[in-house]
């Protein structure tokens, strides 16, 4: 609890910052084949040029028209073109924009609080400029406490991602994926060097680069462009668009916006960016590392404690340092050092006091983590409480909530009120997967993991858990009806809850797995992976429900269309997947089996090849389930595809998926 008190106070964390610093500068990475070469709006340019600030947008037309005529391949300028100047200029600019390769141009966000409404002001480019096929991309960054920039800006429009994905698209690199941007809280910048490690070139000699540059300079280069004039750290924030970062302190200087924003495209370019560990996790490791010194240092010698000290400091240290330079992440070793300190001074009661919580924790962990049925066989059989378990054919369910990232986001400013949402779709959702005779494993964030046939053992299990599958949709819609009839919040419109389910059935070990000190009832084994890749391609297909082949078969009575012959990420071995669209009632119905049959003559003539044929059938299956339009659209996606690249001799229809 103290070393979680002190974690949280400020002088901790400005420690803990300077150290973030201090190893981030540390033999920092060097970008490797860096595309991007800064223009800066530099003093010399003032000088050159003779004008005051804000240049005639001839100027910046003029700067665009010589970019593209030296061949740059993505050319974004760091300046806001909000408000109108004369008809003119604005014309040149747009005309220039528009012959020119990718152009982007900065917009902002401000954050504007009065004493009755806070709300983001954002500020675009003029639309004369949008309408020549600029693409705006948000400029704006956020400090944190200490006025250093360190924050990596979460955003899929900001102006650094915007450049960057107009870089990869104009490369025409297939191979090379757009990086996903992080999500979460928060991620920091890895800088590369203070301000001007990056190439740069002074506005003026861009604008003739044959004069005063070397040729080919900017030939296939991101080209940014954005004031860069001289600052010292002591300039207050705004006034010239440059930031102190962890260099700062060492070099003395601040960096200018536009550098910033090439440090943020190689970043994402690279995987650079560095996530500090999150605050429960760094407790959690902490809790460990203090419960295993105290061990360690019991019985209390001095001379092997002050090594033990010495060579935790050092190993802690380093291992921090190792972490963020070649895991992207980041974890600091103050909290740590002080731990071991602390135990150094009280080892003796320290150490026991720790391995009697641990012992406690033990004993009191059945009750927590393993189901009701097994804590009472357990109770009769004591020789269970071993690490192992055994071999059993059974049914594994994955069921995962959709938009949650999005659910998240609406409550932003209510967290509790997220909390109460997800604590009622998981009750309803676990009390139909207890009613079908299924034990709940494990939460795992906005994902429910379930499982049949253990402990107590059912010979139906596939199909349990398929009955189990579809009263969950319906557990959900009566769920979400309930939540339109409550009263919502002002501002905050009912959640609209959905789901997708993975099933999947096969031999896996099912017993106490984990460590002598904290195991849990669980399963592994490959059919388990298996469930949580169906869940996933659940959206693929546009269906609530995936099951695997050996489930499909085990619960033959249930009403199943075959999806696809796919192999998941991950697998080399093609499979057939099922959507569950019902149970037997369905199955049995006449409507039904017109649509299986249209849809199974579908994929006969998509796998043999026949596309006239398969377009029929797939008519068919528009007009007898316009609900599964997703579906339908993936396979006149694929039609229309090998229509024209005609697949490999000897394709017998097979998918392979590149997301789990």
């Amino acid at each position: 609890m103290t070393l979680a008190m002190i974690s949280l106070s400020r002088d901790y964390r400005m420690i803990d910052d300077r150290l973030f610093d201090w190893f981030s500068t540390t033999a920092a990475p060097v970008p490797v084949n860096s595309p991007v070469i800064i223009v800066a709006i530099d003093e010399s340019s003032f000088r050159e040029l003779e004008r005051q600030w804000p240049w005639p947008r001839e100027i910046h037309g003029a700067l665009i028209e010589s970019l593209a005529r030296a061949g740059a391949a993505v050319i974004a300028l760091d300046i806001l073109f909000a408000e109108p100047t004369n008809p003119e200029s604005d014309r040149f600019l747009a005309d220039a924009i528009e012959k020119a390769p990718p152009v982007v141009l900065a917009a902002d966000e401000t954050l504007e609080e009065t004493p009755h409404v806070t709300q983001i002001i954002r500020t675009d480019p003029l639309d004369l400029l949008l309408a020549a096929g600029a693409v705006p991309g948000v400029a704006a960054v956020t400090l944190n406490r200490d006025g250093i920039l360190r924050a990596l800006p979460l955003r899929p429009d900001g102006f650094a991602v915007t450049a960057l994905n107009l870089w990869l698209t104009a490369s025409r690199k297939p191979s090379v994926k757009l990086p996903a941007i992080p999500t979460g809280s928060p991620y920091y910048l890895q800088f590369v060097g203070p301000a001007r490690s990056y190439p740069t070139v002074s506005y003026y000699q861009a604008l003739v680069p044959e004069e005063f540059l070397p040729p080919g300079i900017f030939k296939n280069r991101v080209v940014l462009v954005g004031k860069a004039v001289k600052a010292s750290p002591e300039t207050r924030a705004g006034e010239t668009d440059a930031f102190a970062t962890p260099y700062t302190r060492s070099a003395g200087t601040v960096m200018a916006g536009v550098e910033v924003q090439a440090t943020i495209f190689d970043n994402l370019r690279l995987g650079l960016f560095i996530r500090p560990a999150p605050g429960f996790m760094v407790l959690a490791a902490l809790a460990v590392f203090v419960v295993l010194l105290g061990l360690v240092l019991h019985p209390w010698r001095p001379r092997s404690a002050t090594i033990t000290m010495i060579a935790l400091i050092v190993v802690m240290t380093a291992a921090s340092f190792l972490l963020l330079r070649y895991g992207r992440a980041w974890i600091s070793p103050s909290l740590f050092v002080l731990a071991a300190l602390m135990i150094y001074v009280g080892a003796g009661g320290t150490a026991f006091v720790a391995e009697q919580a641990a012992r406690r924790h033990i004993r009191l962990a059945f009750s927590r983590y393993l189901a009701p049925a097994l804590v009472d066989q357990l109770a009769a059989d004591r020789s269970r409480l071993v690490l192992g378990g055994e071999i059993r054919d059974m049914t594994l369910m994955f069921c995962d909530v959709r938009g949650f990232t999005a659910l998240s986001e609406r409550f932003a400013e209510d967290p509790q009120g997220l909390v109460h949402v997800m604590n009622r779709l998981f009750s309803a959702l676990t009390a139909v997967i207890l009613k079908h005779g299924g034990t709940v494993d494990k939460f795992i964030g906005d994902c429910i993991m379930a499982f049949w046939n253990a402990p107590l053992e059912v010979s139906d299990h596939a199909a349990r858990a398929c009955a189990a599958a579809l009263d969950m949709i319906a557990a959900v819609s009566r769920l979400n009806d309930e939540f339109a009839a409550e009263p919502a919040p002002a501002g905050n419109p009912a959640p609209k809850l959905d789901v997708g389910i993975g099933i999947n059935t096969g031999p896996c070990v099912v017993g106490n797995i984990g460590a002598e000190q904290r195991f849990d009832y669980s399963v592994l084994g490959d059919p388990v992976n298996l469930a949580s890749r169906l869940e996933g391609q659940s959206k693929t297909y546009g269906t609530r429900i995936v099951v695997g082949p050996e489930t499909a078969a085990a619960a033959a009575d249930m009403a199943f269309l075959e999806l696809d012959l796919i192999a998941v990420k991950g697998k080399t071995r093609a499979m057939h997947v099922f959507a569950l669209m019902g149970g037997p009632e369905l199955r049995r119905g006449e409507a039904f089996s017109r649509l299986q049959e249209r849809h199974n003559r579908l994929l006969g003539c998509f796998r043999k090849q026949e596309w006239a044929a398969a377009r029929t059938a797939l008519a068919a299956c528009r007009e007898l389930a316009p609900d599964q339009g997703r579906l339908h659209d993936l396979y006149s996606r694929r039609i229309d595809h090998y229509e024209i690249h005609p697949p490999e001799e000897g394709w017998a229809g097979v998918y392979v998926a590149d997301t789990k």
